[in-house]
Order: C-alpha cells, then structure tokens, then sequence
C-alpha cells in the first residue's frame, strides 16, 4: 500500500548561492562543491552579481575581492544596500587581515582565502544559508504580528486617528461589544483584531464572520451549527461559528445585511449567553465577546424597521467609528511609504518612494475605497515600477483623479462631467504636472505655469491638498524621505 507523499516534504526550495568571481575556473570549481545542496548561480562582475540579486531570490553569496573594475569591498555596501539581512561571504588569494577586518565591520558574514578547503566551504555556506533562513522566518513571524495587530490600516497621526487608538486600548480591557461603524476599506476587521490583541482574551481564538458573503440559507447553520439531519445534505454535526470562538471574541462583519429573523436569534445568543444548534434540543452556554462592524446607518436601519431597536442598542455598547481616508489626507504620505516599503520587499524591487507630483496627486484623490484602494494602487504601482521613486505617471490614478467618483478613466467616465467639470480635471492634472516636473517646488511651478503663486496655493488647497514650503519637500512633511 502507496501513502500519499506530504507536498510539504517533496518540495522543498534549496537555498541558493551567487558566486560573484571573474575566473571561470573558479566559478565552476565552486558550482560542482556546492550543487548537491545548493542551487548555484554566477556572475563575473560586481555589476551582473547586482543584478541577479535585484532580479531573483538569493540566499548566500560568495564574492571576489579582487573583481575587474568595481572591487568587491566597494560592491559589498552596494549588495547589503539591496538587502541588509544578506550573508556576504569575501574571497580573496591574498591573505589581508586589514581588508578582512575592514569587510567584517561593514557587514561581510565572513571572509576566505584561496585556495579553499571544501569541507570549510560546505560548513561556513550551510552556516550562512541557515541564518538566512531564521532571518527569513522572524521576519515572515514579525510581519503576520503586524497584520494581525492592524498595523497596515491603522497607520496615521491625524487626531481621530489617534482618538481612536487611545479608545482601542481603552475598551480592549473590557468585555464590552463594540460596534464599528465605517465606510468600506477602512480597515474594520484590523480594528477588531487589535482590541482582541490587546484584550484579556487574546491567547483564545478571533473568530471573524463577513455575514453579507454568506448565502441566507446557510447564515443560521454558520452561525448556530447544526446536527446531524437537521436538513438535506447535513450529513455531519456542525459546530457554529459562535462555539468556534468560545473563550474569545466573535467579529460580525456586515452586520446591517442580517435579515430580520436571524437578528431575534442573535439577540437571544446576546442576552442569555447561549445557543441552539439548528436541528438541536439542548442549550449550549457560550463565553464570547462580540464586536461587530457596519458601513451602513444602523439608527436609520433601526426608523425603516429594518433592523431591530433592542439589538442596535444592544451591539452599539461601544460605539467606534474609522474615519474614511478623505477626512485624513495628511496621513496619505505615512500610509502610501508604508505601502511602497511593504511591496518593495515583496516584489523584490528597488522602489523607495514617491514623487512629489505623485504624492499631490495621492492627496488630491478622495479615495473612495479608502485604505483598501490606496494599498492597490501602491501595489500594482510598485510592481510596474521600472524606477526607484514612482512618478505621476506611474500612478494608475494618473487619468482617474478626474473624475472624483472614483471611476476609472474612459468615455462613461468622461461623459458623467459637465464642460466646468471637465476644464476642473483637467486643470488639476495639468497644475499636478507642473508639480511633477518642477519636483514639487511651488514657486517654480507657478511661474512655469504663469501664474502667482497663490494662485497656486489656492489651487492646491481647495483640492484638499496642505500647503507645505518650498523649502520642505512634501515627503518630509508627509513622512516620506524620498528625493527626486
């Protein structure tokens, strides 16, 4: 009898090794020591050598002192530039206890002299792929924290902002339901993960529930179980969502689209604290805490008879509300370098920020996805980035920011605006180019353009963009670093 293998244990990718040296004989002496454990990968200059590691995964590298052109002491600085947490590893024929010494403060993992030992090659290789790959996985274990505290949308330092975390520390010591209101793509599940964090009931489960995306007839069951036959297909018992998070906290997203029925059900789970499973006879005591989340008005819900009065009072204990990107443009720069470091190191793409024309124009736009559409945008902007700094023109917002519902660019777009309207976009577009090609020097693009400066600034202002000086660049301001 076969076993099916674990996929787990067939694959499993071997570390790769870049041999930077301008002898063939050495490259390819290194290659047949190395390639029964490793994958092997070459280059004859310190300039192919950048390139790979620019292009592709790379786990070790050993590079030649003595390379034609730029040596490798200065191409070292310029490797760890491009990845910080890479092991270098320094070759050279010339036994120099200065260089090696040299090398090793500026960040070398370890140096060699030829000719080489195999056996101290094989060890010192397999030492530095191994502390690659428990960098690699603190890294992967700090960056789930971070997306399990809510750190990716909740990022700013506009003062709801910081209203709302010090609420978030507040009501997380407590057992009290709290109630998110905000608009889509605010970020309210990484809300509701960062009270349960910091929450007594953090090492027990967060069990999150979108109520919209589940079909009606199979909202009871997810919420409540089932047993087994209590309907057609319902082979097994089923346990509930609601059990699931026994001991911790239940996150109800959209919960405004609960049909009317299943609200008196919730409502009863609330007050006593226990449910029935569909098909069931017994209770079964539950030890939850609620937080759930809406983007549509509750209270008005509530004068339609859409939603029940005694549930929105009772989920509305703690009311919280995520204020949408729009009402806090100054947090546009914080988030959207956030953002660009995020999917630099993800793609594996030397980009480190924006522009100051892409940053005005980030800042003009009233993001009506709100977080959520800003990350994309940044996402798919990095990954087409052919330059370290994304330019207006890299930004696929380039022809959507004319029309501020948020549709992309096109004649159904086009058509929507009157003749002011459309001068007005393109007004902005033309104004944000300006910027764009004076690098966001304000009174060098207003007389580019021909007019006061003022002018400009009004311009800038009524668009919701801050004013900042010349002399401060607008990445500075918004927590950017990033020259042109």
């Amino acid at each position: 009898m076969t076993s099916t293998p674990d996929p787990a244990a067939v694959y499993k990718p071997r570390p790769v090794v870049l041999v930077i040296d301008d002898e063939p004989g050495v490259r390819e002496s290194l290659a047949e020591i190395l390639k029964y454990e490793f994958e092997v990968l070459a280059a004859e200059d310190g300039a192919a050598g950048l390139q790979i590691i620019r292009s592709r995964r790379v786990d070790v590298v050993l590079l030649d002192v003595r390379l034609p052109g730029e040596r490798g002491p200065a191409v070292l600085p310029r490797i760890l530039a491009l990845d910080d947490s890479l092991p270098v590893i320094l070759m050279t024929a010339v036994p120099d206890v200065r260089t090696a010494v040299e090398c090793i403060k500026a960040g070398a993992y370890e140096y060699l002299v030829k000719p080489f030992d195999v056996d101290e090659i094989l060890l010192l290789v397999r030492q530095a792929a191994q502390q690659r790959v428990l960098e690699r996985e603190v890294c992967y274990l700090r960056e789930e924290l971070d997306r399990t505290h809510g750190v990716d949308a909740l990022v700013g330092r506009h003062p709801a902002m910081v209203r709302l975390y010090e609420t978030i520390t507040q009501v997380a010591q407590t057992h009290a339901t709290v109630l998110i209101t905000a608009e889509t793509g605010t970020g309210k599940e990484l809300v509701a993960r960062a009270i349960h964090r910091q929450s007594p009931r953090r090492d027990q489960p967060l069990v999150a529930v979108n109520l919209a995306a589940i079909p009606d007839t199979l909202l009871e069951s997810e919420l409540f179980g089932h047993e087994k036959g209590a309907f057609t297909g319902a082979h097994a018992r089923k346990v509930g969502r609601f059990e699931l998070a026994h001991g911790g906290t239940l996150f109800l997203d959209e919960v405004g689209s609960l049909r009317v029925e299943l609200q008196a059900k919730l409502l009863r789970a609330l007050q006593e604290r226990e449910i029935e499973r569909l098909g069931g006879t017994r209770t079964i005591p539950v030890d939850v805490r609620i937080i759930a989340a809406t983007n549509v008005d509750l209270k008005q819900r509530v004068r339609v008879r859409e939603f029940r009065e005694d549930l929105y009072y009772r989920l509305n204990v703690v009311p919280l509300s995520v204020p949408p990107l729009r009402e806090r443009k100054e947090d546009i720069g914080i988030l959207a370098d956030h953002f660009v470091k995020k999917y630099s190191r993800e793609f594996k793409k030397d980009v480190r920020g924006l522009s100051r024309g892409a940053l005005l124009a980030l800042q003009a736009y009233d993001w009506p996805g709100n977080v959520r559409e800003l990350e994309n945008v940044i996402e798919r902007s990095v990954a087409l980035a052919t330059r370290p700094v994304i330019r207006l023109d890299g930004l696929p917002l380039d022809l959507a920011i004319h029309d501020g519902t948020g549709r992309g660019p096109g004649e159904a777009a086009a058509s929507a605006l009157t003749l002011k309207e459309a001068r007005d976009r393109f007004e902005q577009a033309y104004i944000l180019r300006a910027l764009e090609r004076e690098n966001g020097n304000q009174s060098r693009a207003a007389r580019s353009l021909g007019v006061h400066r003022n002018t400009l600034l009004a311009r800038l202002a009524g668009w919701g963009v801050r004013r900042d000086d010349d002399a401060g660049p607008l990445q500075a301001a918004a927590g950017l670093g990033c020259p042109e």
